[in-house]
């Protein structure tokens, strides 16, 4: 309210009569904060949450591929089935990208992938990442990583729970044992995932077979995280970790052991864990079995 307003309203007798010169000044410093406040915004990608950045896909602007990048995590980071981001720019099978390539979420370019490669960057064919190799000529067969001998850990049973590997009907099992701090929330703004409280360097495994497709600290929010392709329908991530036992490319087995419990990218020893069906989250709680 204006200062002349309120003058008027007191020769009206609109009640302000009795309104002494304190009250008045303290309204129109009110409306004056008023008019010159700012909205804040707030920028989810840079937060430290253990959610994703972004629930609906990204559908505008571009990202140029980084170094470590594979097609799943750039699908996984802004909220894309890793078929229809490849869909989408014109990358065939075996879904190869490089360093300083565009991504397109807009659809207004596609790109398609080159039949070869011009510079020492390439891209690890089984899994998309990014890695410096002498140039290959397309025709040549790409030479599949072999599998690293998966590194036991040391673990005591006194100290460090032991985790079920009972399946659900579905055929996964719960990736770590503990409590559930943390549920699955329909919020775009909230949880992605579940959170499940442990031992630091406690087991995390594979909550059912598959690919790894990412191993690495690149989304934000993360910490150290794996993704695991099941299927060209599911993925899982498994985030906060203190070490990673595998590596992009390597095959794992339904309760085997990826990696060890800790606390990078949070405040607190936990895995997040999420499950993704055609770059959607859903609830893990609905895939899991029952405890």
């Amino acid at each position: 309210m204006s200062l002349m307003a309120i003058r008027q309203w007191i020769r009206m007798g609109n009640g302000l009569t009795w309104l002494p010169a304190v009250a008045v000044g303290i309204l129109l410093v009110g409306c004056s904060s008023t008019q010159k406040g700012e909205v804040s915004v707030v920028d989810r990608t840079h937060s430290g949450a253990s959610s994703a950045p972004q629930r609906q896909p990204v559908t505008s602007g571009q990202y140029r591929v980084q170094r470590g990048d594979t097609l799943y995590s750039i699908a996984f980071r802004f909220g894309w089935d890793w078929k229809a981001l490849a869909a989408r720019n014109g990358i065939p099978a075996p879904y190869v990208i490089r360093p300083g390539q565009i991504i397109r979420f807009d659809g207004r370019s596609r790109q398609a992938a080159p039949s070869t490669v011009a510079t020492a960057s390439t891209t690890n064919p089984k899994t998309g990442s990014s890695s410096s190799r002498p140039p290959v000529p397309a025709q040549q067969p790409a030479v599949r990583p072999q599998p690293v001998p998966q590194k036991p850990v040391a673990t005591a049973p006194s100290s460090k729970p032991s985790v079920s590997t009972t399946r659900s009907a579905a055929g996964w099992v719960w990736p770590a044992s503990g409590p559930l701090i943390g549920r699955f929330s329909s919020n775009g703004s909230l949880n992605k995932g579940i959170d499940i409280a442990g031992e630091l360097g406690q087991p995390v495994l594979a909550a059912s077979d598959g690919s790894v497709v990412y191993a690495g600290s690149g989304l934000r929010g993360y910490g150290e995280l794996v993704i695991i392709k099941h299927s060209d329908t599911y993925v899982s991530a498994y985030g906060h970790n203190r070490r990673l036992l595998v590596r992009e490319g390597q095959q794992v087995k339904v309760g085997q052991t990826i990696a060890e419990m800790g606390s990078t990218g949070t405040d607190r020893v936990k895995l997040h864990f999420e499950i993704r069906r055609q770059g959607k989250p859903v609830d893990p709680l609905q895939y899991l079995p029952r405890r």
